[in-house]
């Protein structure tokens, strides 16, 4: 047998890559970029340069410091709290694998949360849209560690829930034609929750659950500031 056929036999017997394995790569790096606590930048994003009527007179430079703010209040503190408790080792993971992780979480964040929705609301000049959405990061992150005691609610779709949720109430209001952006965030929930699943993070219900918890969240804030 010469080389040739040798190398050919050895080359044929190489695995060919796992299809599970690249489908557990981007379910993987899905959950980092759409981590709950990045979903306020995106609706933050989309509010401030997207919409066409939710900041309607401010300037670009009052936009960048209001991006700032939810940045600051919205991601960055939750971020920081995170991580202190993941370096002082009261939690295992930054993605809060067990329900006991959770709970000091859960408090940190609607603290400020809550204190996020207080800003916004007590200056007056933020567009309602805004108010109602940090308004319900607060009511679903109260709900969540309520919740939490029973089961362990994915936290992935609770902020899914609460995109698609604000989503809802902006193509309901009709201010703006949103068939693409719905259907993208739509789409978008739907792989996000998916790979969750796949990484066998969670149970249909605590997905179903966490979805659920995200929009209605949305939707009682909607009537506290309607």
């Amino acid at each position: 047998m010469t080389s040739a056929s040798i190398q050919e036999q050895s080359t044929d017997k190489q695995p060919a890559p796992s299809t599970h394995a690249v489908l557990r790569f981007v379910a993987t790096l899905t959950s980092y970029i759409f981590h709950p606590v990045f979903i306020p930048l995106f609706v933050g994003a989309f509010l401030l340069f997207v919409h066409p009527f939710s900041f309607t007179g401010f300037s670009m430079y009052n936009r960048q410091k209001i991006f700032f703010i939810i940045l600051l209040n919205l991601t960055a503190f939750p971020l920081l709290a995170v991580s202190l408790l993941r370096a002082l080792k009261f939690i295992d993971s930054f993605f809060l694998k067990t329900q006991k992780d959770r709970i000091i979480p859960y408090i940190a964040c609607g603290i400020f949360f809550f204190w996020g929705y207080q800003v916004f609301k007590q200056s007056g000049n933020y567009p309602s849209i805004l108010v109602i959405y940090v308004l319900g990061l607060f009511i679903a992150s109260s709900a969540a560690l309520i919740a939490n005691i029973y089961f362990k609610v994915s936290m992935h779709a609770i902020g899914m829930g609460g995109w698609l949720g604000l989503f809802f109430l902006i193509f309901k209001e009709q201010s703006m034609l949103m068939t693409w952006p719905l259907c993208a965030v739509l789409i978008l929930t739907g792989w996000v929750c998916t790979s969750r699943m796949l990484l066998q993070a969670h149970r249909q219900l605590d997905i179903y659950l966490g979805l659920l918890i995200g929009i209605a969240s949305v939707w009682i804030a909607s009537v506290f500031i309607a």
